[in-house]
């Protein structure tokens, strides 16, 4: 195919574009390239501080991060995915609501491994938006509109994504019980679709300074074992 017979995104959305339920079944899949299981979200270095130290302090951890950066990466998403914001804003908008560089460089990591799925899956759009660098958050919309997901499921999945690669972190450092873990995600089911919801009405500006405290900490950390 020559440049030329490439279609256009607005004449080809693309193959997977037609079944939204699927595509969101995929984009939570814990094998999606995005660094979920080399990022802990902060759980590696509150468990080496002794912030968290079983299962009861975990869901705490959790329930923070989902409503404080997790909400805010997700209103992101959503107003990415329903065209709210251009990538170019959203790029700016991720910086300035990421004040901590270690969590900053977490969030391209991962954005790269997103994009570099979403150039597999969507040959025919254009992802040069996203290069060199993309925030996961921004792809992870951009992605969500490709597939025609609304800004809602988008940033669900997003959260989702979030408590779930945390938890399993947790579950691997603590050796839990993987069933008392999966209890533990479930339980916060209610919670993510609230946080979803909340996302989708428009763009957060709150931050959590003990997080970002927790990101700086774990790059200075000698050996870690994940990335984040």
């Amino acid at each position: 195919m020559t440049t030329e017979q490439i279609p256009s995104e607005g004449a080809h959305p693309g193959r997977y574009a037609n079944s939204p339920l699927a595509m969101m079944l995929t984009l939570a899949d814990s094998r999606l390239p995005v660094g979920g299981h080399v990022h802990s979200g902060g759980v590696e270095q509150a468990i080496a501080d002794g912030l968290i130290r079983g299962l009861p302090s975990l869901a705490d951890h959790l329930h923070r991060r989902l409503t404080t950066s997790g909400l805010v990466a997700a209103s992101i998403a959503a107003a990415v995915a329903d065209d709210v914001v251009d990538v170019g804003r959203a790029q700016v908008e991720t910086d300035a609501r990421t004040p901590s560089p270690a969590a900053r460089k977490a969030s391209l990591a991962q954005g790269r491994g997103m994009a570099r799925l979403a150039r597999r899956m969507w040959p025919e759009r254009d992802w040069t938006a996203h290069a060199p660098t993309t925030h996961l958050p921004v792809i992870s919309g951009a992605v969500g509109r490709a597939c025609r997901l609304s800004g809602f499921h988008t940033a669900l999945v997003l959260v989702y994504t979030t408590v779930s690669g945390s938890a399993t972190a947790g579950q691997r450092l603590l050796a839990l019980d993987p069933a008392d873990v999966a209890i533990l995600i479930a339980d916060l089911g209610a919670e993510c679709e609230r946080v979803a919801a909340a996302a989708a009405v428009g763009l957060a500006d709150l931050s959590d300074p003990a997080l970002d405290v927790l990101a700086e900490r774990h790059e200075r950390r000698p050996m870690p074992l994940f990335m984040s």
